[in-house]
């Protein structure tokens, strides 16, 4: 497939973050586009005010006349859409040209200097301070991010095409589409065993992404990770390491070493260990581009973040409201541990989503112990997404887990009550499904009652 080739792009699941990326994409090479989802949302919203006809019935008869034609139309679909989608089936049987979201990242990214972010966490955090460190050192990129950066307010930078940013995603083994010239590797717990499972072909998945970087490839690992790299971590013997860690006024202050050279006194805004890390390793990957070490350290210090990602949408003395897309055990005790650090002593309420019967079928006693240590937990019901219920798998079910005299399932309806009973000086709300189309409406409510 030659993209020259193609006049039209038709999205199956266009108001995914990933998918709405690329419609953007497209529409900047001057390409017509439209598609279909389950739901609107502000981002469909954005899409449609962009000049994409988006319609939200699954109904071939709702694909427009133009986009029928088989001989310059593409159509792009997220994994997350069954096979018996009418509208994938229509497409497949007129012989269309069909491609995973991660088949048509793979070819805009052949021919660039390709950035890959891989890991079960931190992919959307570390590619986005990436993005920023190389837009901030005017290096001309595309990026194509998992998350809304708050630093260009959107999941999709275009500022040249000589070098791109993506995120590897270990989901459907999408990653192994890639061809990178830098990669990094962030975390490989287990997850999405739904695709792979058991942890071991997890992990088998990671090592084959390793062997598609590029002859001369570089490849950055988190130190202690079971594959061969550059290093980085945290006050030990890394390739790039931060050394003389302390907090002051809520940023972090920190030495930075390289192979070559060491950083004092540079500073990171983001809460938590985890995105320190992931901040250090974009640092190290954006350095191969050869911008100036110190000038990427000025940068660091100027990323806002990215929503959804440790989000402050509070921060008063008596109230402090953090948004997280946590959906994982491991996520979860990070949010806990940047709370911790950040605000200690503070009673915490944890308002929590679970994202897909199947994750909390496979990790139910690992996401209680990490809810569990939350001095109350507000627990909403089982986000499916993609998935049919499972027999027995439910919030109630994983409540009875949590070790905790202060939990409660509650139902989206009454949650800002739940919350305001529960009088809390801090607020988390953690998940991946729809519980990020609350967050406004929680926030000003809350802010309403200071």
């Amino acid at each position: 497939m030659r993209i020259a080739d193609i006049h039209r792009v038709y999205f199956i699941g266009i108001g995914g973050i990933g998918m709405s990326a690329l419609a953007r994409y497209f529409v900047l090479l001057g390409k017509e586009v439209c598609g279909y989802d389950k739901t609107e949302t502000p981002l469909t919203r954005e899409l449609s005010d962009l000049g994409m006809s988006i319609h939200y019935n699954e109904d071939i008869e709702e694909i427009p006349v133009e986009f029928r034609d088989t001989a310059h139309t593409l159509v792009v679909y997220t994994p997350a859409v069954p096979d018996s989608h009418s509208e994938l089936v229509y497409f497949r049987d007129k012989g269309f040209d069909i491609k995973k979201r991660s088949e048509v990242l793979g070819i805009i990214t052949k021919d660039t200097f390709c950035f890959a972010v891989a890991g079960t966490h931190g992919k959307t955090t570390t590619s986005s301070i990436l993005a920023h460190l190389l837009r901030e050192t005017n290096t001309p990129l595309t990026a194509f991010l998992g998350g809304i950066s708050e630093d260009f307010n959107s999941n999709f930078l275009f500022e040249g095409d000589q070098y791109t940013v993506v995120e590897a995603d270990e989901f459907d083994r999408s990653f192994l589409r890639l061809s990178p010239d830098i990669a990094c590797i962030t975390s490989v717990d287990a997850d999405h065993l739904d695709i792979y499972g058991d942890h071991q072909s997890l992990m088998q998945s990671f090592r084959d992404f390793i062997g598609k970087l590029k002859p001369e490839g570089k490849l950055f690992i988190r130190n202690g990770l079971p594959f061969k790299g550059i290093t980085y971590g945290i006050e030990d013997d890394s390739d790039y390491c931060i050394r003389n860690l302390r907090i002051e006024h809520g940023t972090y202050i920190f030495d930075l070493g390289t192979p070559e050279t060491l950083l004092k006194g540079v500073k990171f805004n983001k809460p938590g260990r985890h995105n320190l890390l992931n901040g250090l390793v974009a640092f190290a990957m954006a350095v191969q581009t050869g911008a100036p070490p110190y000038r990427l350290a000025q940068a660091l210090e100027n990323f806002k973040g990215v929503q959804r990602r440790f989000s402050y949408k509070i921060k008063e003395e008596e109230l402090v409201f953090i948004d997280d897309y946590a959906h994982h055990p491991t996520e979860i005790d990070a949010v806990y541990d940047a709370i911790a650090e950040m605000h200690p002593g503070k009673k915490v309420v944890a308002v929590f989503q679970p994202h897909l019967f199947s994750r909390t079928k496979d990790f139910a006693d690992d996401f209680a112990r990490s809810l569990q240590r939350f001095d109350v937990v507000l627990l909403l019901d089982i986000y499916p997404a993609r998935e049919e219920p499972l027999p027995g798998i439910s919030s109630d079910w994983l409540l009875e887990k949590i070790q905790n005299p202060r939990k409660k399932l509650i139902k989206k309806t009454n949650m800002i009550q739940e919350i305001k009973q529960e009088n809390p000086e801090v607020l988390v709300t953690m998940g991946a499904g729809d519980i990020g189309l609350e967050i406004t409406r929680i926030q000003s409510e809350l802010e309403d009652a200071i």
